[in-house]
């Protein structure tokens, strides 16, 4: 039934404007419980994400009469993960929740409570396409035969910001691609006192260690890591990662590199001027864009000349969402419908344009540099170039692995007492590789 039957008419409106208006919506709340399937969704997005998630909900609803999800704001990603859980547990789960992206070991063997996306589609018979997505970031999200579980949504990759005022006032052309050359620019930049530091990084463990393995294409654990089983375990302290760890230790003592905390802490440093260069990422464009009070450009993530050739593509953080088992067959094509809407061009160029997260299919970068987008704001594409800039290996794909939130900690434990001078390289990060693999065997035993 269309919901314009049950709007009543504008003379009549203006005549009794409260009464209308109460009438209106109860008219439409009854219209909308006969004739829509109402679909929940559950997501970790506040302040302005939240807003834009409601938005997309909001046109969804509009576009058709049959369905209405309704986005419902659970908290940060431990929080969304947890709250859909215990109601999963209690019969009373959403039908959508969005799990952040170290979450999805967890997920994908948490058996009978979700239905794969791969398979809700063909069962609601929707065109699903999984090529059609960009596979460095679809791949962390599917399984060993190219079966996708989860839909990707809000997806980010680390990228170089630098201050181009510093690096002028430094005689710095050109942001250098590797990390020889970095430490050769960075050199330069405090020397010249161009800078007090050179180089901070936001997220430690997710920009230092998983994406320096995957840039440099060797391997953050063992069975392509995870992906290949349960039985993975930890093996970056056996890694060029011992030696970029030891490199980032060594520029910490002239001042080329400056620790500056867990997850986002690092910003001010840039922010501030008081460090040359942040990597961070590349969803931090916005915020970068409204506090640098200073011309700022955007560089690919370096690579190890001494490691490879050429580097590989990065790998994602964010999240995905997820189809919890336990709807009914008119909630889950709903479902269908939603996810073929949300993974439209022209929304995920618009979702991509307004946050920074990359668009998560081929034809949305396309219409977004179409649009004119990449020229307006130079920098927003180099997240693009660099996912798709090669074939994602076993080593570049992603992480599967288990218990990885409490794995991320164990690693910024161990980095922060390297980066204080409380313990060496090579014992930190051997002490961080048993931690880690106590955590991952835990986790096998509870999921074999």
């Amino acid at each position: 039934m269309s919901r314009s039957l049950f709007i009543p008419s504008l003379a009549w409106r203006r005549a009794a404007p409260g009464l209308a208006g109460t009438l209106a919506a109860t008219l439409l709340s009854m219209g909308s419980a006969q004739a829509e399937t109402q679909i929940e969704w559950w997501h970790a997005m506040g302040g302005t994400l939240g807003e834009k998630v409601n938005e997309i909900a909001a046109d969804f609803n509009a576009s058709q009469d049959e369905y209405v999800v309704k986005p419902v704001f659970k908290g940060n990603y431990t929080e969304t993960m947890t709250s859909a859980i215990a109601a999963f547990r209690a019969g009373k789960a959403p039908q959508i929740v969005q799990i952040y992206e170290v979450g999805t070991a967890t997920m994908m063997y948490a058996k009978g409570a979700i239905v794969p996306v791969y398979q809700l589609m063909a069962d609601a018979d929707v065109d699903f396409d999984p090529n059609a997505y960009l596979s460095a970031v679809a791949g962390y999200y599917t399984t060993a035969d190219g079966k996708m579980l989860s839909l990707p949504f809000n997806s980010s990759t680390p990228v170089t910001y630098v201050n181009r005022d510093i690096l002028e006032k430094a005689g710095v052309d050109e942001v250098p691609t590797t990390w020889q050359g970095l430490g050769k620019t960075l050199e330069k930049v405090v020397g010249s006192g161009a800078a007090q530091c050179g180089l901070t990084t936001t997220w430690p463990s997710w920009v230092m260690l998983e994406n320096y393995s995957a840039r440099n294409d060797i391997p953050f654990a063992s069975k392509a890591n995870g992906f290949k089983g349960l039985d993975a375990r930890l093996q970056f302290n056996d890694t060029a990662v011992v030696d970029h760890i030891q490199r980032l230790n060594q520029w910490q003592q002239d001042g080329r590199f400056a620790y500056g905390g867990r997850k986002d802490d690092a910003a001010p440093k840039f922010y501030s001027g008081e460090c040359a260069m942040m990597m961070g990422s590349s969803a931090s464009y916005a915020g970068v864009r409204d506090n640098a009070d200073f011309n700022f450009g955007v560089a690919p993530l370096p690579y190890d000349a001494e490691v490879v050739d050429t580097p590989n593509n990065t790998i994602i953080g964010g999240a995905s969402l997820w189809v919890l088992d336990g709807a009914s067959e008119a909630q889950k094509e709903g479902v269908a419908a939603f996810f073929k809407y949300l993974s439209s061009p022209e929304v995920q160029a618009d979702w991509h344009q307004f946050t920074g997260y990359l668009p998560i299919t081929t034809a949305a970068a396309k219409l977004t540099r179409e649009q004119g987008f990449y020229d307006e704001n130079p920098g927003t594409d180099v997240a693009i170039k660099q996912m798709t800039g090669s074939e994602p290996t076993e080593n570049s794909k992603g992480l599967r692995l288990g218990n990885m939130v409490q794995i991320r900690d164990v690693i910024n434990q161990a980095l922060e007492k390297i980066f204080a001078g409380n313990i060496g390289v090579q014992e930190g990060l051997d002490q961080a590789v048993e931690k880690g693999n106590a955590l991952l065997a835990k986790f096998q035993r509870a999921n074999s």
